[in-house]
């Protein structure tokens, strides 16, 4: 059935329905998640594919980050580390800014964050409620687009997705209108689309890791093995070297807390669906071929089709550069008094799998 909608008549669905709540929040449904498949979409995708490229810059602070939590012997809030690394990432990225953790700036950008997630959570009702929270967002975007136009603007918003698409916009050879509502749609999606997905898969696989102690270690013997004794795994090192095992781990994740996908769990496709097996994609050594790119339908993480997520280039530079960091250089275990029975797989409603309790660790220096 999956193939028959994503391969076979993959044209006749690729457009997607625009219901109430996702059309306030998608500006009339011209975002790219949401805008009906044709031109104005490829231009749209094609803008972020370009753009919207890997940018692990965020790693070495986070790396300095948990080394002063180890050297006060504090426990570490993982799943807060994880989530600020992906947000400040994104951030760079798409916005051309660094939100510093606990400035004003910071705390009212997280604010209208939780509020936001919130708000998605319950789409079916309080539509007056989720109206407030768009326009606070809209506020946000044009102050992002006003900082951009100002001609002392800094470095950092220079080639950064806003600055791509005010340029699209002055353009006569863009084929279609780009008003900025859909401008502002569009970093919806990236901003949205790209930290929930990210940072839940890199917790619930060092969350996964954590329950089961020998995974780990197959893990972290395959990077120690390769990189010996360097000060950070670059993502380029990983792009080379050969992690099969780190890769069956990540593919794992994926499928165990897909956010939208039930076939990765479905019995008859996958043998003890409910188990976190990363042997499951190993054979003879190697990593099984799935390729992440819509091809085995059986395991579809980013979807397949024309509307595969234009954002999958980076994610997956992502997903594994950090835990491959974070394995390789540090030891992981669960505070004194913690067994690894009480570290839940509990889920908050959400439109992304989100854990109900952040995964609490203590780390120690490998090198």
């Amino acid at each position: 059935m999956a193939e028959e909608i994503l391969k076979t008549h993959d044209l006749s669905f690729c457009s997607r329905p625009l219901l109430l709540a996702f059309r306030k929040i998608s500006y009339d449904g011209f975002d790219i998640a949401l805008a009906p498949y044709g031109e104005y979409w490829r231009e749209m995708r094609k803008t972020c594919m370009l753009h919207l490229l890997s940018a692990v810059r965020e790693v070495s602070r986070m790396i300095q980050k948990i080394s002063q939590h180890i050297s006060l012997s504090e426990t570490i809030n993982l799943t807060k580390t994880l989530t600020f690394f992906t947000r400040t990432t994104i951030c760079r990225v798409a916005f051309g800014k660094r939100y510093e953790p606990g400035s004003g700036e910071s705390k009212e950008f997280n604010q209208i964050i939780r509020e936001f997630q919130m708000a998605v959570d319950k789409l079916v009702g309080k539509i007056d409620h989720l109206e407030n929270i768009c326009k606070k967002w809209d506020l946000f975007y044009q102050q992002l687009v006003d900082e951009h136009l100002l001609p002392d603007r800094p470095k950092s918003m220079d080639g950064d997705v806003v600055d791509i698409m005010l340029q699209l916009r002055e353009e006569t050879s863009m084929s279609s209108d780009l008003p900025l509502d859909h401008i502002k749609a569009a970093l919806m999606d990236v901003y949205f689309a790209s930290t929930d997905t990210i940072a839940t898969t890199m917790i619930w696989a060092m969350t996964a890791l954590i329950k089961n102690p020998s995974a780990m270690k197959k893990a972290q013997a395959e990077l120690r093995a390769s990189f010996g004794k360097k000060q950070m795994v670059e993502e380029e090192d990983l792009a080379v070297a050969h992690m099969p095992y780190l890769n069956a781990v990540i593919k794992e994740a994926m499928r165990l807390y897909s956010t939208a996908w039930a076939i990765s769990k479905d019995p008859e496709q996958w043998k003890n669906p409910n188990e976190f097996l990363p042997e499951r994609f190993l054979e003879g050594g190697k990593c099984l071929s799935m390729d992440l790119k819509g091809q085995d339908y059986r395991f579809i993480p980013f979807g397949a089709g024309r509307r595969i997520c234009p954002g999958m280039t980076m994610a997956m530079a992502t997903v594994e550069t950090v835990p491959g960091n974070l394995l390789y250089l540090f030891d992981w275990e669960l505070p004194a008094g913690v067994r690894k029975e009480d570290v839940d797989n509990d889920i908050l409603p959400s439109m992304t799998l989100h854990e109900k309790n952040p995964l609490y660790l203590l780390a120690k220096e490998f090198i």
